[in-house]
């Protein structure tokens, strides 16, 4: 017998609408979420309306929409979790709003499971949603619905915490979105591993063309298709170029109608409310871990917080990868995939797989809330696996934060990990001096080139021959642009110089 304050896992909920659809309604994020819900209350196998006016906690995901200075253009809820819960008809006594970070499920079930097993509530839930592809959709149309909804009562946001991710050094060089970001690591590691360019785009696409095959078959994939790693690797009209490495078959695909939803109870109050035991899972083992400054790093090929939270994780489940039976892997790029592998000694064809989604470039990737549908689908598939284990990776920023869930039906008491010294550990690793304006050559250690803007531009991280300190420069020069997109410019030498907050870049 278990502590009967230990959590457990009593429902989840998916919903995705594609504008293809021939019901298609034009869902917003609280409508979305909404239906995530709705489908998590009835999972419960108890009546809905008992369950929802049960719940005393909602933790809400926040959606890009709400994530920045640009406002919602279709409207939005002033509070989120609470027009969601008006819909179905509960009123809990504390909402949150969650900052920005795909490692936001994994961290939130956490931290409600530690609330439960510590007493302070017995019910509580976590909601995402994302609109992103009806925002689109109606972005050019006269007939755009209103989104605006007016709610009172409380609501404790924590602030978008968008600030942790870029500062305004990386934001003047180009580190505006993920996609760049995330191509300065994964070419950092193709420089750690000598690849050539055409091979590790090949790489790559090993690594993905698999979670595809998942995403086909998955009801709630917002792109149903299963893709060969030629289709991934060979750039197309269709399939251009986003930010070096990646084309658009390698990226996140962010838009997504897309709603999910999990509750967590105490073992008492699971019984209480009469949900069958057939449906409870239990979390055995987590680590939330935050990674240093991008600059700050000593290796951008390696991602000490993911190493962390993956070990942590199976110390307190008290188990080893071989144990696992199931993975989710946060996928927005490559990278983040590749790093817990090489952690974990996973291969691209693991007979396991490395999603139970489709991953996030075909799956979809709901803004913050995808990892919420990893949980969900992790928690249905093993209910159907009673006493096997699966592993949910989530991820935050750019490598800037590690979340990883331990979900099994056997039952477990409460059981807490190490993760505030690790991260103390990860924070006193040795870091990298940087000269913000630099003036001379360097090096080229990695690189990005931005498609996405209305002049190609290369981003660059260098080093300077002259004490060897990092910097960050662009460049919009001829020849050097022709080196970056057609050739390999790591290890190439340039030259830098300011200008203003700016650094620019030729060949040397």
């Amino acid at each position: 017998m278990v502590d009967p304050r230990t959590p457990v896992i009593v429902g989840v909920g998916q919903f995705t609408e594609r504008i293809d659809d021939p019901d298609y309604r034009g869902m917003s994020a609280v409508e979305l979420a909404t239906e995530g819900v709705r489908a998590a209350l009835a999972d419960t196998g108890v009546d809905p309306t008992t369950v929802a006016t049960a719940i005393q906690t909602v933790y809400a995901l926040r959606q890009f929409e709400i994530s920045g200075p640009m406002p919602a253009t279709l409207g939005r809820s002033n509070n989120y979790p609470r027009s969601v819960m008006r819909r179905v008809g509960g009123d809990p006594a504390r909402v949150v709003l969650e900052p920005v970070g795909g490692q936001g499920p994994q961290k939130l079930v956490t931290e409600a499971g530690a609330a439960i097993a510590a007493g302070e509530i017995d019910v509580a839930m976590i909601i995402g949603s994302e609109p992103g592809s009806t925002a689109r959709y109606y972005a050019q149309r006269d007939d755009k619905p209103d989104f605006t909804e007016h709610v009172d009562g409380q609501l404790e946001d924590r602030g978008t915490q968008i600030e942790k991710y870029f500062t305004e050094y990386t934001a003047s060089h180009g580190l505006t979105g993920a996609a760049v970001q995330y191509g300065l690591l994964d070419n950092a590691r193709r420089a750690r591993l000598g690849l050539s360019v055409a091979d590790y785009r090949r790489q790559m696409a090993d690594l993905f063309a698999p979670m595809s095959k998942v995403a086909a078959k998955n009801p709630y994939s917002s792109s149903p298709v299963e893709r060969s790693v030629d289709e991934i690797v060979t750039v197309t009209d269709d399939n251009r170029m986003i930010c070096d490495p990646y084309p658009r078959l390698l990226v996140a695909r962010d838009q997504v109608n897309q709603g999910s939803a999990v509750i967590l109870t105490s073992v008492a109050t699971a019984r209480k409310l009469g949900v069958p035991e057939a449906k409870w899972v239990f979390l055995h083992g987590h680590a939330d871990q935050t990674e240093q400054d991008l600059l700050d790093r000593v290796d951008l090929s390696a991602s000490p917080a993911a190493v962390h939270a993956a070990r942590e994780a199976l110390r307190v489940a008290g188990i080893g990868v071989d144990d696992i039976a199931t993975f989710d892997l946060y996928s927005c790029f490559p990278f983040p995939v590749f790093v817990v592998c090489e952690e974990l000694g996973l291969a691209a064809d693991d007979p396991r797989g490395l999603t139970v989604t489709g991953g996030l470039p075909y799956f979809g990737g709901p803004g913050n809330s995808y990892s919420l549908h990893a949980i969900a689908e992790t928690v249905t598939q093993l209910r159907d696996r009673p006493g096997q284990f699966g592993f949910v990776g989530a991820n935050g920023g750019t490598m800037s934060k590690y979340s990883v869930g331990i979900y099994s039906t056997t039952p477990v008491d409460w059981r807490t990990d190490r993760s505030a010294d690790l991260d103390t550990e990860i924070a006193n690793l040795p870091t990298v001096a940087v000269t913000e304006h630099p003036e001379g050559t360097g090096t080229i250690e990695t690189y990005s080139v931005r498609y996405d803007w209305p002049t190609r531009t290369g981003v660059i991280i260098g080093r300077l021959d002259a004490d060897n300190s990092r910097f960050m420069a662009i460049t919009t020069d001829d020849e050097l642009l022709a080196l970056m997109t057609e050739g390999d410019p790591l290890g190439a030498a340039i030259a830098v110089r300011p200008d203003g907050k700016i650094n620019h870049a030729t060949l040397a």
